[in-house]
């Protein structure tokens, strides 16, 4: 069997239905790979900053990672701004479905976010809300986006920040991307993981790719 039976889906029958069941769970584990090679893209994307939006994201991750970060935080610290590339407009919200299944419930409310929570740091120049962050006020996560905006995303576009590898942070993907989706013992609904590990930041200090 090769293809299915069908060419309309109610006319499939098991058979059709355990074939394309199968070939969608090979296409699914090869997710984290496709994801990076897309995040090469970003190169291609929004020109003006001082780095390219790839550069931005593995400075954020470098920055994530030399903070003790953990593995939650170090893939969406990369892959934060992986919609600017299809959805420049939600752009945050398209980061945080791809997420979503794979993470804490934690790290996808404040990618999902963080546009928001970036505003603060631009808005009121072009005559908008800078403080479009207010309305969370309260939520659980409200903390965790201000800190991973403040030390991750809004700094991470200078270019002479030693910035780790793409390929360094290839096993970090990969590993939240084998994950079971929407396992519950993942997604940890209402636990919070700091962002900071001082003790891991110190093994990590100064080490490099």
């Amino acid at each position: 069997m090769t293809t299915v039976k069908f060419t309309a889906m109610k006319d499939g029958d098991k058979d059709d239905y355990e074939f394309l069941t199968a070939h969608e769970i090979d296409y699914a584990a090869k997710t984290g790979d496709r994801l990076l090679d897309a995040l090469v893209q970003l190169d291609e994307g929004l020109s003006g900053y001082k780095i390219t939006r790839l550069g931005h994201s593995l400075q954020a991750a470098t920055r994530a990672w030399r903070d003790g970060a953990d593995t939650d935080w170090i893939a969406c610290a990369l892959l934060h701004d992986i919609g600017d590339i299809y959805a420049p407009y939600n752009h945050d919200e398209y980061a945080a479905s791809i997420l979503k299944p794979f993470v804490r419930e934690q790290c996808t409310w404040v990618v999902e976010k963080h546009g928001d929570f970036q505003r603060l740091y631009y808005a009121h120049h072009l005559g908008g809300n800078r403080h479009a962050r207010e309305r969370f006020a309260g939520h659980a996560y409200f903390d965790d986006c201000d800190q991973f905006c403040e030390r991750w995303d809004q700094s991470s576009f200078d270019p002479d920040y030693e910035t780790l590898p793409i390929e360094f942070f290839r096993p970090f993907v990969l590993e939240v991307f084998a994950r079971k989706a929407y396992d519950a013992a993942v997604i940890r609904a209402g636990e919070r993981v700091p962002l900071i590990d001082p003790e891991t930041a110190k093994t990590r200090t100064g080490a490099s790719a």
